[in-house]
């Protein structure tokens, strides 16, 4: 659905007639609702009022890829090819595949107001709602296959764990292997996409969620704690930074990260993972399938494979379709 051209005015939160509107936009009144029905079917919320007009509760920040490219530091405005912002796309992820079949290379990132078909681990639907989020993609090209990925959605966490400190959200920490929680409620997620050569030249789709302002109606499908930015923002008293300000953030962490890892490995990322740990020490269920393995979390290997400390010694278990839980 095109942005309609409603939306910008109305994106202070503020409440503005509809006549106002209408002088605004040189259209009729008429064409002013059928608009706000185009704004309700992105499903955000209209707040009308007798005698004061139409409004978006709270406001809404629209992605601009100008504001986003003057928060770039150096490095991330060097390293960044394409931004590709677009208003709605089945997925990111999928969007930057599709980039890569048509010859896009390292630094390309998409990024988007909703995902109609958003993906996390496991298959499952991530909630994506209109321009209350961040989705976003980043291509990276690696010369040495699918072994020189060990790691690489931890390093990411820790990289979105930095932008959101250095944004003013603070005492995040990391599930293995790729959630981003606050508090024990899942803030963010990372998930991963290689198409290439699993022994040789490949490229790599780093997909970044991170929860930003969500409405907690569109949030009723999560079956899990779940956070975002304003709340918690809004409990330590302190501005909840926008959404081109923190996807400035992102880049700026994710970029490097991307470009770089190939040549030190998780190595290098092996320790600030290890603090950010959210289940260090603790008695944890990790489900495969119909099986269950129960241990406690001892950390991760150089490798990123978690150290279960089980009956039978010390396990490392690699990443994939694995579902990690603290044991009742």
């Amino acid at each position: 659905m095109p942005k309609t051209i409603l939306l910008p005015l109305l994106a202070n939160g503020e409440f503005h007639s509809g006549q106002d509107l209408a002088n605004a936009l040189g259209v009729s009144r008429t064409a002013v609702w059928k608009q706000l029905q185009k704004l309700e079917g992105l499903g955000l919320a209209i707040e009308s009022v007798k005698g004061r007009g139409y409004r978006i509760p709270g406001g809404i920040e629209l992605l601009c890829e100008s504001q986003v490219r003057a928060g770039l530091n150096e490095q991330g405005s060097a390293l960044l090819t394409e931004l590709a912002v677009a208003e709605a796309v089945d997925s990111t992820n999928a969007e930057a595949l599709r980039k890569i079949e048509q010859g896009a290379g390292a630094g390309v990132v998409c990024t988007a107001e909703q995902q109609t078909a958003g993906r996390g681990r496991r298959g499952r639907a991530w909630v994506s709602p209109y321009a209350r989020n961040l989705y976003l993609s980043i291509v990276g090209e690696f010369t040495q296959g699918a072994a020189a990925l060990e790691g690489l959605s931890l390093a990411a966490g820790v990289a979105v764990a930095r932008a959101l400190e250095k944004s003013g959200v603070p005492q995040v920490q990391l599930k293995w292997p790729n959630d981003i929680l606050l508090g024990g409620a899942k803030l963010g997620g990372i998930l991963l996409e290689m198409v290439g050569d699993a022994a040789g030249s490949c490229q790599v789709v780093v997909g970044v969620g991170v929860n930003v302002a969500m409405p907690a109606a569109t949030a009723a499908p999560i079956e899990q704690d779940w956070t975002d930015v304003a709340t918690i923002s809004s409990a330590a008293g302190v501005a909840a930074p926008g959404r081109n300000a923190l996807l400035a953030a992102l880049l700026n962490e994710l970029l490097p990260l991307v470009d770089n890892f190939e040549a030190g490995g998780f190595a290098l990322w092996q320790e600030a993972w290890q603090k950010l740990d959210a289940h260090a020490g603790k008695p944890v269920v990790l489900t495969t399938g119909s099986e269950q393995l129960a241990g406690i979390a001892r950390g991760v290997n150089e490798r990123g494979a978690l150290q279960l400390e089980t009956t039978l010694g010390v396990q490392s278990v690699f990443g994939g379709e694995i579902s990690l839980r603290v044991s009742e």
